[in-house]
């Protein structure tokens, strides 16, 4: 099947299709596609495709000259498989355990692959898009005066027993002895950790604080039942923030500080998320808000208010609550994904280590501490988890692995000509939006059909796809754009390609 022209595909559902005329000038292109591209930042739910799935065939880098560097093709990527063109992934996998959309997702498409019970491969994919994340919260983290730190996963007893978790916790604490008979955990979080070394600086200021100290590091947690993946695993990554004020009240502006940020962070993301009062646990503390996502496959069940902004999880109210505490107004349940928690500790942790400042009158002082937790992975997973279709993956647009795929005509056809001159397209794109560089990916498995590696191109979730059909041997040439947030697709000049993709956002 051809396309370019007005022939287009549908497979994969209702498409909004534009077609620009070839002689419209760059200007003109460039000033309708911010327009189109805050459509495709919007993430309404995304058109859904087909089920056939090609496998990749190794081949080598496709060069583009010594001055240009090499293209990134798509056959050299290490992006293992477990389905067939034909086959979808059961709600069950082999055990009989029932699995969640991200969770089939993922191991369909390769992002991640089964190490052992709740622990997982991270494959390139799904690295590039946790490593775009972690500097999306690196930004916010620092835009507030967090310092990044990295604290070792393994911790000792001792810590844990001056705080009284290493019973508390139970079988969910990974624990190990060395050669010696020392006893340790892999640390699940690391307040007894970061505040033991605080409290080894013994000559701290009121001046030097507020400290907010973070680190984006594994954990481990025993689960009784890991299930859903990413979502709920032993083993994971997590960005822990520890805070140290002079006092009370600065310590809550500083609370509040990091849960604006964990706002900023989920709307940067495009993720529609809920802030809920919650039950501090076996943290501690007296306050405490979870950061939920609202999805039908969530653990948490949430109380929402519609009258008022009250919401809270259902464990932290009485069982035969109906009604708001705040403006007596009902009450709606739903279920929710637990992507950050934050935590006002008060001394209850400084207290045990001493960590200690001189006040402004010289006097010895405990700090007051706060500790603040988001699931990077978890995030990761919850967000394929409430973007995408049932067949193809949706990404934050920031977080996507790749921003742009390429793919050419295939091998043999009557447009064999335009795979050079779709060469040209990515080194041109690399040279005119340098921010793209890294971002683009050149599908060249030409063995197979455009509509073959669409198919592909639309489950992994890129979010533009441009396509070098029967329009890119026209004069000028015209390319088949899809914005796969919206299920868009446009015919654009090569001059209207750049300036749709100038405006794309990157970290």
């Amino acid at each position: 099947m051809g396309f370019g022209g007005g022939n287009l595909p549908t497979r994969c559902g209702p498409a909004f299709a534009v077609s620009l005329d070839t002689s419209m000038s760059a200007s003109l292109c460039q000033g309708v596609m911010p327009e189109l591209l805050t459509r495709c930042r919007a993430l309404p739910v995304p058109a859904t495709c087909g089920r056939q799935f090609s496998r990749y065939v190794a081949r080598r880098f496709y060069s583009g000259g010594a001055e240009r560097g090499r293209r990134l093709v798509l056959s050299r990527l290490f992006q293992p498989q477990n389905l067939r063109c034909d086959q979808v992934l059961s709600l069950e996998d082999g055990s009989g355990e029932l699995t969640c959309k991200s969770q089939r997702l993922m191991l369909q498409v390769g992002l991640i692959h089964p190490a052992s019970p709740g622990s997982y491969h991270l494959l390139p994919y799904t690295v590039r898009a946790m490593e775009k994340l972690v500097r999306v919260i690196d930004q916010e983290m620092q835009a507030i005066g967090g310092q990044k730190l990295n604290m070792p996963s393994l911790s000792s007893a001792e810590l844990w027993r001056a705080s009284k978790r290493w019973d508390l916790m139970g079988k969910e604490l990974l624990r190990l002895r060395d050669r010696h008979g020392k006893e340790y955990c892999l640390g699940p979080t690391h307040e007894e950790a970061v505040t033991a070394l605080v409290a080894s600086q013994k000559t701290l200021s009121y001046k030097q604080l507020p400290f907010l100290l973070y680190q984006v590091t594994r954990k481990f947690r025993d689960e009784p039942r890991p299930r859903f993946g990413l979502l709920r695993g032993r083993e994971f990554y997590m960005k822990d923030m520890y805070t140290f004020d002079s006092s009370p009240e600065a310590a809550r502006q500083t609370y509040s500080l990091v849960c604006d940020a964990y706002c900023s962070l989920f709307s940067r993301l495009g993720l529609h998320f809920v802030k809920v009062q919650a039950d501090v646990g076996s943290i501690g503390g007296t306050m405490s808000h979870e950061f939920q996502l609202p999805a039908d496959v969530g653990e948490d069940r949430l109380a929402v208010c519609a009258s008022c902004n009250f919401s809270a999880n259902m464990e932290t109210l009485d069982s035969s609550q109906t009604s708001c505490p705040a403006c007596q107004g009902p009450l709606t349940e739903t279920k929710g994904i637990e992507v950050g928690h934050t935590f006002y500790l008060g001394t209850k942790y400084s207290s045990i280590f001493k960590a200690q400042f001189a006040n402004v009158h010289g006097k010895l002082s405990l700090a007051e501490m706060g500790c603040y937790g988001l699931g990077v992975t978890r995030i990761l997973a919850a967000a394929i988890e409430v973007l995408s279709t049932e067949d193809c993956i949706r990404w934050p647009g920031l977080l996507a692995p790749y921003q742009v795929c390429l793919i050419p005509p295939k091998k043999g056809s009557k447009e064999a000509a335009a795979p050079e001159l779709m060469g040209s397209v990515y080194d041109h794109i690399t040279e005119v939006v340098p921010q793209l560089r890294g971002e683009l990916l050149l599908d060249d498995r030409t063995h197979l059909t455009i509509g073959n590696r669409l198919k592909d191109a639309n489950k992994l979730g890129y979010p533009f796809v441009i396509i070098a059909g029967k329009g890119a041997l026209e004069d000028p040439s015209r390319f088949e754009v899809w914005c796969q947030n919206t299920g868009e697709v446009v015919f654009l000049t090569k001059e209207g390609v750049m300036g749709l993709l100038k405006t794309v956002q990157v970290v």
